[in-house]
C-alpha cells in the first residue's frame, strides 16, 4: 500500500444497478463505513447515511454485515438529561483484532499493539545502541520482545492482522529491505525476511503479514490521526532523533516522492561550521538540530547525558533540570538548537505552506523549554504574512509516534477491505 493517509470526504460507492463488479463496490462502502467511524466516532445509521451518502437500506445492510463479521457494535447513545428513549448507536469493535508497530531507532527498540479502535494493548520498549550492534544482533533482540508481545496478545485472546517495522532510513517497501540508514549504519538489509525467519523459530503459531516503513513517515501517519477532522490537511511531523526526518502530509496524504527519498530533510545543507554528518557529507541541518548536536552543545562528551546505556528519557531529564536550575551552558545550546530549527522549519515552510508543523521524538521531551524561540524564528523568516498560516506544535505522541503509526498502518488493511482481512 502506498497511501498511509486519506482525507475526508469518505469515498463511497452506491450498491445501485450498473456497475459490474457489485462485489467490488460492497468491499468499497464497507470501507467507507469502517473509515467513517474510525475517523469521526460512532455515528447512528441515519448519521452514516448522511455523511457516506449511500442509501439507508444500503447502510443497514453493510452494518448488519460487519456486526456479523464483530468489527462494529450497535450501542445506545449516552444521554445525560434527556427524555425520551435513548438512539442507537454504532461503534467499532473488532476487540479480539490488533496491530502491531515495531521501532528499530537509533537508541531503542519500541514493540506497541493497538486495538482496532486505537486502543493500547501492549507496550515494550528497550534501550539498544543499534549502530554499534549491526542488523543481525538488533533484530536477534526485535524477534524476542516481538515475540513476548506475541505470546501475551495470544494469552489474552487478541489476533494480530499484521506488523509494521519502523525504521531511520530510505526503505524499499515492496522488498521489505532497508536500502539506506545512515544512522544506525545499515544498507540493502532484508529486515523482513530477517524477522519472519527468526520469528517462525520462536512462536508456535503464524507469523503477522510483516511490512516496513520510514519511521517519520509512520509518525506523520500517527500525528495526522490526532488532528483528523480538525480540517488540517497539510502538515509537517519532524521526528527529533539523532537524525531529523520529516513525514509530509499534502491535502490529506503522504508524500513519497519518485523513489520514496522525500522528507529526508535533516541532509539540508545549511550548517554553516560544516560538522561532519552520518551520511558521510558536511554541514547537514541534522548536525544543527539532531540529539547528538543537542547533547554535544549542551555538556562535554565525558558528562553523563552522552551515556547510551542510561535511558534517553532519562538523560533529556538531566537536561530539563539543568536548564530549569539556570545552567548557562545548557540555555545557551538550547537557544543556539531552538534558533537553527526555526531555520529550517522556515525554509520548509516557504517552499511547502503547511497548515501545521509537529515537532516529535526528543522535542517533546523539552521543546517546551525554547517552543516561543521556535516560533519566533518561523515567524520572522517565512516570506508569507503571518508565517502562511503555519502553527508550531509539539507532539504529544513523542518517542511512540513511529510504532503508533505502524500498527495503525497494519490495521489499515481492516479498514481498506474488512470482509477479506479476517
Amino acid at each position: 500500500m502506498t497511501e498511509l493517509v486519506t482525507a475526508p470526504p469518505h469515498a463511497t460507492l452506491s450498491d445501485g444497478p450498473g456497475p459490474r463488479d457489485r462485489a467490488s463496490i460492497r468491499r468499497t462502502n464497507l470501507a467507507a463505513v469502517m473509515s467513517l467511524l474510525r475517523d469521526s466516532g460512532p455515528r447512528s445509521r441515519a448519521q452514516i447515511a448522511t455523511d457516506t451518502g449511500l442509501p439507508k437500506p444500503t447502510v443497514t445492510s453493510l452494518v448488519a454485515e460487519l456486526v456479523a463479521l464483530r468489527l462494529v457494535r450497535e450501542g445506545p447513545a449516552q444521554r445525560e438529561g434527556a427524555v425520551g428513549r435513548p438512539g442507537t448507536l454504532v461503534h467499532l469493535d473488532g476487540g479480539d483484532i490488533c496491530g502491531v508497530g515495531v521501532e528499530i531507532s537509533t537508541s531503542y527498540i519500541h514493540v506497541l499493539a493497538l486495538a482496532l479502535d486505537g486502543t493500547q494493548v501492549h507496550e515494550d520498549r528497550v534501550s539498544l545502541a543499534v549502530s554499534d550492534e549491526g542488523p543481525d544482533a538488533t533484530l536477534d533482540v526485535t524477534s524476542r520482545h516481538v515475540t513476548r508481545c506475541l505470546a501475551a496478545l495470544d494469552r489474552e485472546g487478541r489476533r494480530p492482522v499484521g506488523l509494521t517495522l519502523a525504521l531511520p532510513g530510505v526503505i524499499d517497501m515492496a522488498s521489505a529491505t532497508v536500502t539506506y540508514a545512515p544512522g544506525i549504519g545499515w544498507r540493502d538489509v532484508a529486515v523482513a525476511d530477517a524477522l519472519r525467519t527468526r520469528l517462525k523459530q520462536a512462536v508456535p503459531g503464524p507469523v503477522p503479514p510483516i511490512a516496513v516503513d520510514n519511521d517519520a513517515k509512520l509518525a506523520a501517519l500517527a500525528e495526522y490521526a490526532q488532528v483528523r477532522g480538525s480540517g488540517v490537511h497539510d502538515m509537517l511531523c519532524i521526528t527529533g532523533e539523532r537524525g531529523i526526518g520529516a513525514g509530509i502530509v499534502n491535502d490529506g496524504r503522504l508524500l513519497r516522492g519518485a523513489s520514496g527519498f522525500a522528507g529526508e530533510v535533516g541532509h539540508m545543507p545549511l550548517d554553516p561550521q560544516r560538522n561532519p554528518c552520518v551520511c558521510g557529507r558536511y554541514g547537514c541541518w541534522q548536525t544543527m538540530v539532531g540529539l547528538d548536536a543537542i547533547l554535544r552543545l549542551a555538556a562535554p562528551g565525558n558528562d553523563p547525558i552522552h551515556d547510551p546505556d542510561v535511558e534517553l528519557a532519562g538523560r533529556l531529564g538531566d537536561v530539563r533540570r539543568r536548564a530549569e536550575a539556570g545552567d548557562p551552558r545548557t540555555l545557551s545550546a538550547l537557544d543556539r538548537v531552538a534558533h537553527d530549527l526555526g531555520l529550517g522549519l522556515a525554509l520548509l515552510a516557504d517552499v511547502l505552506n503547511p497548515r501545521l508543523v509537529i515537532l516529535g521524538g526528543y522535542f517533546t521531551h523539552i521543546g517546551d523549554l525554547f517552543l516561543d524561540r521556535v516560533r519566533e524564528t518561523v515567524q520572522s523568516r517565512v516570506m508569507a504574512p503571518q508565517a502562511g498560516g503555519c502553527e508550531v506544535r509539539l507532539s504529544t505522541l513523542g518517542f511512540t509516534a513511529a510504532a503508533h503509526g505502524g500498527a495503525q498502518l497494519a490495521l489499515d488493511a481492516v479498514y481498506q477491505r474488512p470482509a477479506l482481512s479476517l
